[in-house]
């Protein structure tokens, strides 16, 4: 048996696309958040409603994408106070690969479903 492990992507630099673009995206959390903000802006409170996240992993999901670039954070100081968050540009081409990945599950998991009850 052998001892070697795998490389990680930091020491294997031609590492594919796919994995690297998973590593910043890739969390339930993460995509559940995109997802909901590819309808527009939206409030901490309201985020944490649709996607089911408690406050502290929704804080730390949004300060990830913050600092990944794909998620920005408005405050409104007006009494009172509020915090709106809305996707870049970055976040927003994400749109067609969801786009993708619902086509893709209409299509792959009704089947797997269907064959699951037979």
């Amino acid at each position: 048996m052998s001892s070697q492990r795998p490389q990680s992507n930091d020491q294997h630099p031609e590492a594919c696309p796919v994995i690297k673009s998973l590593e910043q995206i890739g969390s339930q959390w993460r995509l559940a958040v995109l997802h909901e903000l590819l309808a527009g802006e939206q409030r901490f409170n309201e985020l944490k409603r649709s996607t089911g996240a408690n406050a502290r992993t929704l804080s730390r999901v949004l300060d990830d994408l913050g600092e990944t670039g794909f998620v920005e954070r408005r405050i409104e100081e007006d009494a009172p106070i509020a915090t709106y968050y809305s996707l870049t540009d970055k976040g927003r081409s994400l749109e067609p690969v969801f786009d993708e990945i619902e086509c893709w599950a209409g299509s792959w998991l009704e089947a797997a479903d269907e064959s699951n009850r037979n």
